[in-house]
């Protein structure tokens, strides 16, 4: 079966949600890695030198650079002639090419996979989490988003992968790119960090927050999350979210703090490896999934914690 991954990039790095992806498509077949974008030489090459990839396809259009879904999934469409599988990372870019490109191709889309049993054959999660399905397709062409916590992460180096230049529609016309504001930090990003500590609506503030949590996780070099009730509250931007509607992380060590353990926050992050959790209630869900569960006020733990580090 021959595969095609979509790069996640931003046209200067190779984003760490393409190698676990590349692991995912290397247990169905043989696998080629697609940059679309605009200047995007050292990714094409970044890609080449991954683990497990047989070829890259370049596509360096002005119309990729910002990789709207509206110019890039024309362009995946077309390519998909040749192979037999699209695999993209369940990232928002990827998320918002994939079923383009499956509405395109008329065949159904398999979100988010955690597992391949078989060449048509994969795990996914249902109701948030808390069951996990089996599907079989039955189309002729694969459509897939990969959760990358799920997979381990391909050898950034070691390959020797040819480039190839590889063309599309360009410009569909149909969206333009406006602007964006990046939040910009010196922590981990949450999707890689080892170490995450998240705070929750029991810290009371914006201000609390980040005299409770930020030097944890200075002093643990870790980055940092929020529960859904944390952000919508405004103690923290939306880029911190963990959970069903924000980010799915999967670090060494997370660090659930004054968090209840609602099944939407569970959903983003129960796969992590070691789960400390800090909350006075003892009967709070968080702990039904905690390796070490500490019953205390976070208000005195959390700085002892910190001063003893």
């Amino acid at each position: 079966m021959n595969t095609l991954v979509l790069a996640d990039h931003d046209n200067s790095e190779l984003g760490d949600a393409t190698l676990a992806t590349v692991t995912a498509a290397a247990k169905l077949g043989d696998v080629t890695v697609l940059v679309a974008g605009a200047g995007c030489g050292a990714v094409a090459d970044a890609a080449a030198q991954v683990a497990g990839v047989s070829k890259v396809l370049k596509a360096d259009n002005a119309a990729y650079e910002h990789q709207l879904a509206e110019n890039v999934a024309p362009l995946i469409a077309g390519l998909m002639e040749g192979f037999d599988a699209f695999l993209a990372p369940a990232t928002t870019t990827g998320k918002n090419i994939a079923p383009r490109v499956a509405a395109m191709l008329d065949v159904m889309q398999i979100s988010d996979i955690l597992s391949v049993e078989g060449d048509k054959s994969f795990t996914r999660p249902i109701y948030a989490g808390n069951a996990i399905a089996t599907v079989e397709s039955s189309d002729p062409k694969l459509v897939i988003t990969v959760r990358g916590t799920a997979f381990e992460k391909a050898e950034a180096t070691g390959g020797s992968a040819s480039v190839e230049d590889a063309s599309g529609p360009g410009d569909a016309g149909l969206s333009s790119f406006v602007g964006q504001q990046l939040a910009e930090s010196d922590r981990p990003e949450l999707t890689s960090a080892n170490i995450i500590v998240s705070g929750g609506r029991a810290l009371k503030d914006g201000e609390t927050f980040e005299k409770i949590i930020m030097p944890l996780a200075d002093k643990l070099g870790a980055g940092v999350g929020a529960s859904r009730a944390a952000v919508d509250a405004g103690y923290v931007p939306n880029d911190y979210q963990v959970g069903q509607t924000g980010k799915i992380v999967a670090p060494e060590v997370y660090f659930a703090i004054g968090i209840s353990g609602a099944i939407q926050h569970l959903a983003g992050m129960k796969d992590s490896k070691v789960i400390v959790a800090i909350n006075k209630d003892e009967d709070a869900p968080i702990f039904q999934v905690a390796d070490i569960g500490l019953v205390a006020d976070l208000f005195d733990a959390v700085p002892e914690l910190t001063g003893k580090l």
